[in-house]
């Protein structure tokens, strides 16, 4: 399917950046305890990798089933009705979130792209409306994961 090519897609392209945010912190923490230098831009580089990572890689998440849940109840239940409490609360919680970040999200974009939005901090990059352009896949991914649930009917 289509939808699940593009979570997939996605999904691997984006959880390739960890060990390469994982890497840039070294190289960080050794230039300023090591060499008495501080790295501003790269530290802020570092953020944007971990804000990639984080908004998304969520919907990619959801899809393998990974994501963090509270089962107390649910854990010894019965695939279908893990099935209907997933559909049903994702209804109810996940879409309504989708929406209310995507929503809000396109006005902090589009003004961070108005202003050319920079950093605050000396030695800090220029491209703080970068940064905030990468809110809007967090809804994005999760909505077509959604989306993919319903047209393959996969809740387990």
């Amino acid at each position: 399917m289509f939808i699940e090519k593009i979570i997939n897609s996605i999904g691997k392209f984006i959880s390739l950046m960890i060990p390469v945010m994982t890497l840039l912190m070294i190289v960080i923490i050794v230039a300023r305890y090591s060499f008495g230098i501080g790295l501003t831009g790269l530290q802020e580089f570092v953020m944007y990798i971990h804000a990639l990572v984080f908004l998304g890689c969520a919907g990619y998440v959801h899809y393998k089933n990974e994501h963090v849940r509270v089962d107390i109840f649910y854990r010894d239940s019965s695939n279908n009705y893990k099935s209907n409490i997933n559909f049903y609360l994702s209804l109810l919680f996940l879409l309504p979130v989708c929406f209310v970040v995507g929503f809000y999200s396109i006005d902090l974009i589009e003004m961070s792209w108005k202003i050319k939005e920079a950093s605050t901090e000396a030695g800090g990059l220029k491209y703080v409306y970068l940064q905030k352009t990468l809110v809007i896949l967090f809804p994005i991914t999760l909505t077509f994961t959604f989306i993919y649930q319903i047209l393959s009917k996969k809740w387990n």
